[in-house]
């Protein structure tokens, strides 16, 4: 969480007419009760949000616009267009895309791979380009497909030019790692 708010405010300073606080809620409560840890539940981060923000009297715009955010902001597929509306959202999505990629993206594949006791590379299985979210939560594919499902596209689905800049770099890093991962998968390397 603290990557995503960072990289947030760093990307808000580059965009007009951002209402600071709602963004900073937005993106440090964007994996409250992610659905990824609790059973698919795709409503259980939005409530979870609401009433945390509603016990300490946030007003009901801010908490419906957070809330919004938190629903719209995850990956649901390579064809599965991605709604956001308000500046903050478009904001804390490219935040979160970005702590995605690159190096510590890399890192958090391979973790979150290892804990779900998926394979580390299958070259029998091929990547999938999932056509709904229910496809793309149901997929049990090798961590190294991964980058292929979601790392490699998040570039190209950045809304800001601050993101879209940074998501290059990041980007380039996993093209390296890929490159040296099957060369070395393949001894050639």
């Amino acid at each position: 969480m603290y990557r995503v708010w960072t990289l947030a405010k760093h990307i808000a300073k580059y965009e007009d007419n951002v209402n600071l606080f709602d963004l900073q809620l937005a993106a440090l409560l964007h994996d409250v009760a992610d659905w990824k840890f609790v059973d698919g539940d795709e409503e259980a981060g939005p409530k979870a949000a609401r009433a945390w923000l509603a016990s300490l009297g946030v007003n009901e715009s801010t908490i419906l616009h957070v809330e919004d955010i938190i629903r719209n902001v995850s990956f649901k597929g390579a064809n599965v267009e991605t709604k956001l509306s308000t500046i903050e959202g478009r904001i804390v999505h490219d935040a979160d895309k970005l702590d995605a990629i690159g190096a510590i993206g890399i890192g958090r594949t391979f973790a979150y791979g290892g804990a779900k006791g998926r394979p580390l590379y299958d070259p029998d299985i091929k990547p999938e380009q999932h056509d709904t979210f229910v496809a793309y939560k149901n997929s049990n594919s090798p961590t190294i497909n991964h980058f292929y499902e979601k790392l490699m596209l998040l570039k190209d689905r950045m809304f800001t030019q601050t993101g879209k800049q940074m998501a290059e770099h990041r980007h380039e890093v996993m093209e390296q790692f890929l490159t040296e991962f099957h060369a070395e998968w393949d001894g050639v390397k």
